[in-house]
């Protein structure tokens, strides 16, 4: 994985709700810093990965204080959220969606998937993307997307608006990843937590873990 003998793994941070960093030969790189992530989800990071508009994945804020705070920080994300930050920061925001391939902050990262789950037929469905890492770590956004491809990190959206648990444990029986990591998790109280981690741990068919905001863990 890491091609410079002498560095450490690379690391995934949870932060809170869908957020995470990841971390790689002093490189980061931060998928959704959304309204329901720490203030500061932006900073410090080299590159911000944005899977849909939707505000607990998009804060607009957030993202524009570490573009701000570093010259050098890029975006990669979809057109619906390109279009709210290119004219601040011009030639620092790309657009991608499905099929695309890019490197940033020294990961190589493919993308998958187009329209974000249905919440209910009378909601208009926004876009919305997912990010493969090095081929390791996939953060679908807010969709059930099947990237097609061996994972070794699922990082599986556990309670949300737009999903119950039958659909959860049918995506990580699908996926097949070695591990699936919960996100989207900032609306599940603890009272019910140990309900998910029990009927996905023992359905899912995959090694399943939470991980509370600040916590890390090894690639």
């Amino acid at each position: 994985m890491n091609s410079h003998a002498g560095n450490t793994a690379p690391t995934l941070t949870k932060q809170s709700h869908s957020c995470i960093r990841l971390e790689k030969d002093g490189r980061t790189l931060v998928i959704d810093p959304g309204g329901f992530s720490e203030g500061d989800a932006a900073l410090g990071a080299e590159a911000i990965l944005v899977t849909h508009e939707h505000p607990d994945h998009f804060d607009e804020g957030r993202i524009r204080a570490g573009l701000e705070a570093d010259p050098e920080a890029r975006v990669w994300t979809l057109r619906s959220v390109a279009e709210r930050l290119s004219a601040a920061f011009p030639g620092r925001v790309h657009t991608v969606g499905h099929g695309d391939t890019f490197s940033a902050a020294g990961f190589d990262i493919e993308v998958h998937g187009e329209l974000h789950a249905v919440i209910h037929p009378d909601i208009p469905r926004v876009t919305n993307i997912g990010f493969l890492v090095d081929g390791q770590v996939f953060h679908p956004g807010d969709a059930l997307t099947v990237p097609g491809r061996a994972v070794d990190t699922l990082l599986l959206p556990v309670m949300a608006p737009w999903n119950k648990i039958s659909e959860v444990i049918d995506y990580v029986r699908e996926v097949k990843p070695r591990r699936a990591i919960d996100i989207h998790d900032a609306l599940l109280t603890d009272l019910a937590r140990p309900i998910y981690d029990r009927q996905i741990g023992e359905l899912g068919g995959s090694d399943h873990g939470r991980m509370a905001p600040g916590d890390s863990t090894a690639l």
